[in-house]
């Protein structure tokens, strides 16, 4: 883990990079949040079964019962959690209030989910994309987005907080962020379009690249969000950790981020 200001950053914002955790599923975890905040916040990976890589997608063409079979284990690995969330995304920006419940939850047409309740988990699968985490530690509330360019540029980000804002009445300045495991900007080739779509400028002839990351915290600093802390992972450049979509050319599984607060007893 390094825990170091990124140059040209606020103060504000650290890298923090996810650490491995030891096990049968293969899964990082966002240091320091279990013991600052109490939750449990990761993402899986990739896995060392080259052959059968711990693949998470559940809209692909992997056999139904080998991808059942690890979602098994990945859940089993989080036995703190009766209930589990999750949505087919849309690269849109609707983010989705859940009161609680048990059980394994599918929606439709979402990208990022919110709670106050414990026991349950919210996830989202991402094999470049960011996943972003967001966390109320004096109202107890969390939220996890899926942000693409596409998200990124409809606002999931203020979605989110306002939702947070809306059910809890925290405020911006109470919460912490946390932009996880995703392609880095010197991997990830755009169009000018793209640039234009999440405010920036295509200089030149191209080719541009553009750093999601980097967006989503100038987006979270003018929203006001109070601490924020960066992952300098790359899914495009450690292909052995973890699944990319562009590094593979669309061939590659899918990662799960999750984040939740406990169910009480554990």
């Amino acid at each position: 883990m390094s825990d170091c200001a990124v140059s040209g950053l606020p103060s504000s914002a650290l890298t923090t990079d996810e650490v491995p955790l030891t096990g049968a599923v293969p899964r990082w975890e966002v240091p320091d949040w279990p013991r600052r905040f109490g939750v449990t916040a990761g993402i899986t990976g990739r896995g060392d079964d080259r052959e059968t890589p711990f693949d998470l997608g559940l809209w692909s063409g992997a056999p139904v019962a080998e991808t059942m079979s690890r979602w098994r284990a990945f859940r089993q690995s989080l036995p703190a959690f009766a209930g589990q969330v999750m949505s087919h995304q849309v690269h849109g920006d609707r983010v989705l209030w859940h009161a609680g419940g048990d059980g394994w939850q599918i929606h439709e047409a979402a990208d990022g989910h919110a709670t106050s309740a414990t026991g349950l988990l919210l996830l989202v699968t991402v094999a470049d994309c960011v996943p972003v985490y967001l966390l109320a530690p004096r109202q107890r509330a969390i939220a996890l987005l899926h942000a693409g360019w596409r998200g990124t540029a409809a606002g999931i980000l203020r979605q989110g907080v306002e939702l947070l804002s809306a059910r809890t009445g925290a405020a911006a300045s109470d919460l912490v962020m946390h932009l996880g495991v995703a392609i880095s900007g010197p991997r990830y080739e755009v169009g000018a379009e793209v640039l234009a779509g999440v405010g920036r400028t295509a200089v030149g002839p191209g080719p541009w690249t553009l750093d999601l990351r980097e967006v989503l915290r100038d987006q979270g600093r003018d929203l006001g969000i109070g601490e924020t802390t960066i992952s300098g992972h790359c899914t495009a450049r450690e292909a052995g950790a973890f699944f990319s979509h562009r590094r593979s050319g669309g061939r590659d599984g899918r990662l799960v981020a999750y984040l939740g607060m406990p169910g009480r007893g554990e």
